[in-house]
């Protein structure tokens, strides 16, 4: 097969790529957009397995229904619950692809130019366009080389951590070693005067120190980063997987890898931002794993939570003429989106006004409640962001939390002391009532303690959020 072949697919792919892109930006088109995405993605794996340099069709078979199969059954097994923690592992395979790719470009790179012109002649695939590359090329081919498998590192473990940390398994809490951010800032200037060393051919043993490097900047970065922040680590190492695999396509001149790991760092990049203005955080600090941070003792908090039973909420919602539903983590662990949206089917077939608020970092990944939402069939025009629907609170008879902490906790505007502090928040607290949803009286996944709980109009609905949902429907009349 000829380069043409191989090129003109690579454009309709990325073309496919940019429309998935941008269709998922809207709840209405993201089916569409996931389609688009499949169609590009399969275009692109079948262009390059028949395309120039193509071989080894056996091993490149058993690995395509090797991974294929393996993605099914993850897939199938993986509950919405788990999806935070399945992307962080899906960003640290591209990481650990990019440290892969790199080595085996500088180690083939040594192979090629240790030949003779001779015996470059009768090169194919890779090494073939190795061998056409003069000085210059070999140097910047170098300089990207490193660049992919700093970045690849870096992505590997901070992806691990991240996954540890949204599955339970690795502490939530920020953790530095002693020495913090001094570390982080040795280790990239070690980095740093590796490259140099490497770029100078000082050998494939600075390539391998700057990995271990990386690897430890990877990992002490996100275990300086609090449970709070996850939902912009994620998006984060999403950007990070991308400019890695931006910089290997580089390194292979493989045209549309360079434009899917542009398209996947700039969007990341661009979502980190965003979410990052969101939560009143400083993007810069929580890139370079959370510098700054509280400066005195938390607020004291006085009062008691005062619990409710069910016929004491169904009650209020009876008589309620407005209502918003502030659905987080809890909601997506209990898997009560079905039992939400019956619950706001019969309080609309009542009259009454039912809206739903969505805080940019509710859940543990980006537009995870939207999803929860969507996939129970929560009518689109009711899900509102938190600029949206903040100001009407107020006006609103009660409002019910699911599963919430942080994206509706007062200290945030009441306490500098707060890790949250400054963070804008659903101001749910505003509202004439206030039912809160949750198992028990912990603090949640971020380890805050919320005022919220101790008000004198919010009540504290305990229990699995599915089974108080379920028990509830039948007394809304």
């Amino acid at each position: 097969m000829d380069y043409g072949f191989t090129t003109a697919a690579y454009v309709v792919a990325a073309i496919l790529f940019i429309l998935s892109l941008g269709g998922l930006s809207g709840q209405e088109s993201a089916k569409r957009a996931v389609w688009y995405g499949m169609a590009g993605m399969a275009l692109a794996v079948t262009a390059t397995l028949i395309g120039p340099g193509a071989g080894l069709w056996a091993l490149s078979l058993v690995l395509v229904l090797a991974g294929g199969t393996i993605g099914w059954v993850v897939a199938n097994r993986v509950q919405m619950t788990e999806m935070p923690q399945l992307v962080a592992a899906m960003h640290s395979l591209v990481g650990l692809a990019a440290v892969f790719v790199g080595f085996n470009a500088d180690i083939e790179l040594g192979r090629v130019l240790g030949m003779d012109s001779v015996a470059r002649q009768a090169l194919d695939g890779f090494a073939a366009v190795l061998a056409k590359k003069d000085a210059v090329e070999v140097s910047i081919l170098r300089v990207e080389v490193f660049l992919g498998v700093f970045i690849g590192a870096v992505t590997f473990t901070g992806s691990v951590v991240a996954f540890g940390k949204l599955a339970g398994k690795v502490d939530t809490t920020a953790k530095k070693l002693p020495g913090g951010h001094f570390l982080n800032a040795a280790a990239a200037i070690g980095a740093v005067v590796l490259g140099v060393m490497y770029f100078n051919e000082a050998g494939i043993w600075t390539l391998a120190l700057m990995t271990l490097l990386a690897f430890f900047i990877g990992y002490h970065l996100i275990m300086g980063i609090g449970g709070a922040d996850m939902p912009v680590v994620v998006s984060m190492l999403n950007s990070y997987s991308g400019w890695a695999a931006a910089a290997i396509g580089f390194s292979l001149g493989n045209d549309l890898l360079i434009v899917v790991g542009a398209l996947v760092g700039s969007s990341g990049a661009i979502l980190s931002y965003i979410m990052c203005k969101a939560m009143n955080r400083s993007f810069i600090s929580v890139i370079l794993g959370g510098f700054g941070g509280t400066t005195g003792p938390a607020m004291e908090i006085a009062g008691e939570q005062i619990a409710i039973d069910t016929e004491g909420v169904a009650a209020a919602l009876n008589d309620a003429d407005s209502v918003i539903i502030i659905p987080g983590y809890g909601m997506a662990v209990a898997q009560a989106q079905q039992s939400v949206s019956e619950l706001t089917r019969k309080l609309r077939a009542r009259g009454k006004t039912v809206r739903f608020a969505i805080h940019p970092v509710a859940g543990r990944l980006p537009g995870h409640m939207n999803v929860l939402l969507a996939e129970a069939k929560v009518p689109y025009d009711i899900v509102l962001e938190m600029d949206e629907i903040n100001e009407d609170f107020p006006t609103t008879d009660v409002a019910i939390v699911i599963g919430s902490n942080d994206i509706v906790n007062p200290a945030a505007q009441e306490d500098p002391n707060s890790p949250i502090a400054g963070m804008p928040v659903l101001e749910c607290w505003k509202a004439k009532q206030v039912f809160v949803s949750k198992r028990g009286q912990g603090t949640g996944y971020s380890g805050i303690e919320n005022p919220l709980f101790y008000k004198d109009n919010t009540r504290m609905f305990y229990g699995d959020a599915k089974k108080s949902l379920d028990a509830l429907l039948p007394l809304i009349d």
